[in-house]
């Protein structure tokens, strides 16, 4: 996902059960201010299928959550967003740029930035013979085309498994 699709996203937007999101908000930066806005296209707004590791870690952070607000003598709502500020308000893109910085600096990996996070994804997802259009579905991308273009390091490495897989078809 996107940065503002990340810290748009709702806890209505999550299917637990389907191990599903929905995009359909964005979180954006207009002259300073943070705003709720659509996606970036239409292509943008998106199910995204989820692991069971992801679901168990948005589960985990639901509950820290929900901790918080009975500490607070509130209720988790479901249209309040997963990545917020403690009362609740929108987190700026710019600063949760710089949370996720620190945090990689903390971890002692290769500095990254969060963007990068959707390059490796889509490397990995291709790298591993995810079929381009649905990598390029979970990317919100307009085209395939805009998916291989962007990511078309990734097939040269998959040239010899390819002239492998073909040959083995074919008889002796």
């Amino acid at each position: 996902m996107r940065r503002g699709e990340v810290l748009g996203l709702r806890w209505c937007d999550v299917d637990f059960d389907g191990r599903q999101l929905s995009v359909v908000q964005c979180v954006i930066e207009v002259a300073h201010a943070v705003r709720i806005g659509p996606p970036k296209s239409e292509r943008s707004r998106r199910m995204i299928a989820l692991d069971a590791k992801t679901i168990a870690v948005l589960t985990e952070h639901r509950r820290a959550e929900e901790g918080k607000r009975r500490g607070q003598g509130a209720k988790l709502a479901l249209d309040e967003l997963v990545f917020a500020h403690d009362d609740g308000s929108p987190l700026h893109p710019g600063c949760f740029s710089q949370i996720f910085g620190r945090r990689v600096a903390a971890a002692a990996v290769p500095r990254i930035r969060f963007h990068d996070l959707r390059h490796t994804h889509a490397t990995l997802a291709l790298r591993a013979h995810v079929h381009p259009k649905i990598v390029s579905e979970r990317l919100g991308h307009s085209t395939v085309a805009i998916t291989l273009d962007t990511y078309s390091h990734c097939i040269p490495s998959m040239q010899r498994e390819a002239a492998e897989a073909i040959g083995a078809l074919l008889p002796n």
